[in-house]
C-alpha cells in the first residue's frame, strides 16, 4: 500500500505557509494557527511547520490534511512536542487515534477549514456519510494532544 501524501506546491510553501508562521511567531493566530515545533526522528533537531489547531468537544487535536508528512512521522517517533503561539509555547504529548476514532475529527476539521484544506480530502467534506469519512480516516492521522 503506498503512503498517502500530498505535496504542498510551490505558493504554499513559499508564501503561504511562510506567511501564516511569520504570523503566529508574531502573536496573531490566523483562524486557530500554531507553529508546532517537534524534534526530528533521525537529526534530533527541532522543526516547525505551521498547523491548525482543532478544538473539538474540550479536547485538543491535531490533524494531518496532507496525510503521511514528515511532522506527522516525527510526532510518532517523539510522541511530544510543542505548540507556540508569539511568546507562548505549550508543551504537549500526543497520541495518535485510530481509524475508527477519526471520523468526527475529520468532520470537524472540515467544518471549520474546508475553504483552505478541503482538496486535501478527496472531495470528502464535513457533510458526507460516516462512511465516507471512514473510508478517507487511513490517509489523515489525527493525535489527542495533552497540553502541559
Amino acid at each position: 500500500m503506498t503512503e498517502h501524501y500530498k505535496r504542498p506546491g510551490w505558493f504554499t510553501t513559499n508564501v503561504f505557509n511562510r506567511a501564516v508562521a511569520a504570523l503566529t511567531r508574531a502573536g496573531v493566530s490566523v483562524y486557530g494557527s500554531r507553529v508546532l515545533e517537534v524534534q526530528g526522528r533521525k537529526s534530533g533537531e527541532w522543526r516547525q511547520t505551521p498547523v491548525n489547531l482543532l478544538r473539538h468537544e474540550g479536547a485538543d487535536y491535531l490533524v494531518a490534511p496532507r496525510g503521511q508528512t514528515q511532522w506527522v512521522k516525527n510526532l510518532r517517533a517523539s510522541a511530544q512536542g510543542r505548540l507556540r503561539v508569539g511568546r507562548r509555547t505549550s508543551a504537549f504529548t500526543a497520541e495518535e487515534l485510530t481509524d475508527d476514532e477519526r471520523p468526527p475529527l475529520l468532520r470537524a476539521y472540515l467544518a471549520k477549514w474546508k475553504f483552505e484544506a478541503g482538496v486535501f480530502f478527496d472531495g470528502v467534506g464535513p457533510d458526507s456519510t460516516d462512511d465516507e469519512l471512514r473510508r478517507i480516516a487511513p490517509n489523515h492521522p489525527v493525535f489527542r494532544l495533552t497540553i502541559s
